[in-house]
């Protein structure tokens, strides 16, 4: 029998909305807290260079909250491996770090790490992340070479890009298919050299529906489009909907 994919809720919309406005509101905390209460295990966030959403005081915050008030819930922290944000999760102490590359201009990610990329650009960043009992999860491509890639980082888990499958999910038929197999194929070869299995990216209501199927699928971060359905619905019966739909 296989386990239930964990929920980790990316925040990063609620300070998307306070930073449109200034001031304190919506409070990022506030979120943090309402997600908890409703089931969610775990939290994300993805402080960017610019800080146009989530920011360092941001990563603090919740950091320091989940510390004391709810140490069994999982915080993770997205980006790009640039000496301010490296510094602040070793400040910090998450319990993953989940390295993301980034294209300049990009409104979201785009893409997970390329192959090519030489495995010394980021091995060193990996092993003190891991010296320091930070779980590192890279993002990838659903590309075999690019699970074998992050396998010889010495990484504990991966985390699949899931745009292009939210995509062919859409698109319905053979292509839904042949794009969840792609994604089947690179979470068994990962399983295969020991590392974990998460994703996240466009996930949504619908499409989780078949994605959390996922051979050896540990956990999903889910912010736009869980925050999005939020609106309608309010935040606490957001998460219970997509922790439902996880749980099958």
């Amino acid at each position: 029998m296989t386990s239930t994919p964990r929920l980790s809720v990316n925040v990063n919309k609620v300070a998307t909305l306070r930073n449109s406005r200034g001031g304190h509101l919506p409070s990022v905390t506030d979120a943090v807290s309402v997600c908890i209460a409703a089931g969610a295990p775990g939290i994300t966030v993805h402080p960017r260079a610019d800080a146009r959403h989530i920011t360092s005081a941001d990563v603090r915050d919740v950091s320091a909250q989940l510390r004391a008030s709810h140490p069994g819930i999982e915080f993770n922290i997205e980006g790009d491996p640039r000496p301010d944000l490296l510094e602040l999760v070793h400040e910090v102490h998450p319990d993953q770090c989940t390295l993301v590359p980034v294209r300049e201009g990009e409104v979201t990610s785009q893409a997970g790490w390329a192959p090519t990329t030489p495995v010394s650009a980021l091995q060193g960043t990996v092993l003190a992340l891991r010296r320091d009992n930070i779980r590192v999860s890279i993002f990838v491509d659903p590309d075999l070479d690019a699970v074998r890639w992050a396998a010889a980082l010495d990484a504990d888990r991966i985390e699949l890009y899931t745009e292009p499958y939210a995509k062919s999910f859409a698109a319905g038929g053979r292509e839904r298919e042949e794009s969840f197999a792609r994604y089947a194929a690179a979470a068994t070869l990962a399983h295969s050299f020991g590392l974990g299995i998460n994703a996240g990216h466009d996930l949504d209501l619908d499409n989780l529906t078949l994605f959390r199927t996922l051979p050896h699928l540990d956990e999903v971060s889910i912010g736009h489009a869980l925050i999005s359905h939020a609106l309608y619905v309010g935040l606490e019966r957001a998460v219970k909907d997509y922790l439902a739909v996880l749980a099958g």
